[in-house]
């Protein structure tokens, strides 16, 4: 009988990115964008990884935060974070405007019904 050829044989059983694979998150508590000191912002930083190894970075660079997967924002600044196990994440901005028209911090696609708020 015809033996299949070795590259056949695997064809399908290869996944395009490793089992389990994941990359860090900051989420961001109230979800709305831009994110506003005066609304008590609280990040945290999701992944894989034990939250004792978490790096936290204000405006580019390492910042007083490590080792806890949150914290509530006392200062305005570009925050990102880093899980050993998945990376780093992308940034979030929190301003200290007085008047901000915010979107929700979620991904939105083109005919997307988006309610907007703006506050000050």
């Amino acid at each position: 009988p015809a033996v299949p050829s070795p590259g056949l044989a695997l064809a399908g059983r290869c996944p395009l990115s490793p089992t389990g694979a994941q990359t860090t998150q900051l989420l961001m508590q109230p979800p709305w964008r831009p994110a506003v000191l005066w609304d008590r912002v609280t990040l945290t930083c999701q992944g894989l990884g034990t939250a004792s190894a978490i790096t936290w970075y204000k405006d580019g660079q390492r910042w007083g935060q490590e080792g806890c997967d949150n914290f509530t924002v006392t200062e305005s600044g570009t925050y990102t974070c880093d899980r050993p196990g998945s990376g780093h994440s992308a940034t979030v901005r929190v301003l200290d405007d007085q008047l901000v028209l915010q979107v929700p911090a979620q991904a939105l696609l083109e005919e997307d019904t988006v309610t907007l708020r703006c506050r000050g």
